[in-house]
């Protein structure tokens, strides 16, 4: 099922398979903003990465006194269905909760909100996890939204840069060959705002982030200043990911929390975590994202 929130500046669809945003129209110059899912290259739109991001070392866990194997990267939430709360014009909220096939994956009671609000030319998607569990909770979270390329027909890939809002030494932490931490830490840039788009960025998939002092990072126009602008301000990991090749999309990915190591524990305790609940007790993080002209 999908659900359209809309002001005079922006429309946005957002799917309750996953809860993701899929659509964001810009009314002025009618740009899709979000990655259309093409399977060819990549099947999906914005993800939310629940109850973990990143992978697990040969897809396992053990919690609770048991072993859960063949576990996919960055969770469940992503794969399923979201139940509705309440939608306005220019808010939703969506929700997932425990159920037989959570449980079998990952064996904790929860509860997750999605809170999706318009703003003027941002959208809001606040994650809430609530435990219901009788026991502490840990878990690990993080948002994946894909930004199309290019805004229109006039541009290529190339057109495009990353920018900071102050300069940067972006350290980056290595997680080849397996998407898990590997002991290594490179930089991508010394002393530098912008990172260029170009057939290179990604041919070794993402780069984590860590340690930024911006308060925002924007996929640019240049020339014309168009942009799509995440606030990553307190988020202390920043994804970047796109295929290999000329990019036809790129993430911008604030996280909370870290893939597993290479070679570590499967001990779910051991992993590392965005928080840890107490039951009862809730939590709550927010990505901001402007669309502007």
């Amino acid at each position: 099922m999908e659900f359209t929130l809309e002001n005079e500046i922006l429309t946005v669809t957002v799917t309750t398979s996953g809860a993701q945003v899929k659509s964001v129209l810009r009314k002025c110059d009618g740009v899709e903003h979000i990655w259309q899912a093409d399977p060819a290259v990549w099947g999906q739109h914005a993800p939310i990465l629940f109850p973990y991001a990143g992978r697990l070392p040969e897809g396992k866990m053990t919690a609770k006194g048991r072993l859960f194997e063949g576990l996919a990267a960055h969770g469940f939430a992503r794969d399923m269905e979201h139940a509705l709360v309440s939608h306005s014009r220019d808010t939703l909220i969506l929700e997932l909760t425990d159920r037989p096939e959570t449980l079998a994956k990952w064996p904790y009671r929860f509860r997750l909100l999605s809170t999706f609000r318009l703003e003027g030319h941002t959208l809001h998607h606040t994650l809430t996890v609530e435990n219901r569990d009788e026991e502490p909770m840990a878990y690990g979270i993080g948002f994946h939204p894909g930004f199309a390329l290019p805004f229109d027909k006039n541009h290529s890939a190339s057109d495009y840069v990353l920018q900071f809002d102050s300069l940067e030494s972006p350290l980056c932490l290595g997680t080849l060959p397996h998407g898990l931490l590997n002991g290594k830490c490179y930089y991508l840039g010394k002393n530098i705002r912008e990172i260029p788009l170009d057939d290179r960025l990604f041919a070794n998939d993402s780069h984590c982030m860590v340690g930024l002092s911006s308060k925002y990072l924007s996929l640019t126009e240049k020339g014309t200043g168009r942009s799509v602008r995440c606030k990553i301000e307190k988020f202390p990991y920043v994804l970047i990911w796109s295929m290999p090749g000329e990019p036809k999309f790129v993430c911008m990915e604030p996280w909370e929390s870290l893939p597993s190591q290479e070679g570590g524990s499967i001990d779910w305790n051991e992993k590392p975590a965005a928080a840890i609940l107490a039951p009862g007790e809730s939590r709550s993080t927010t990505l901001s994202t402007s669309f502007l002209r």
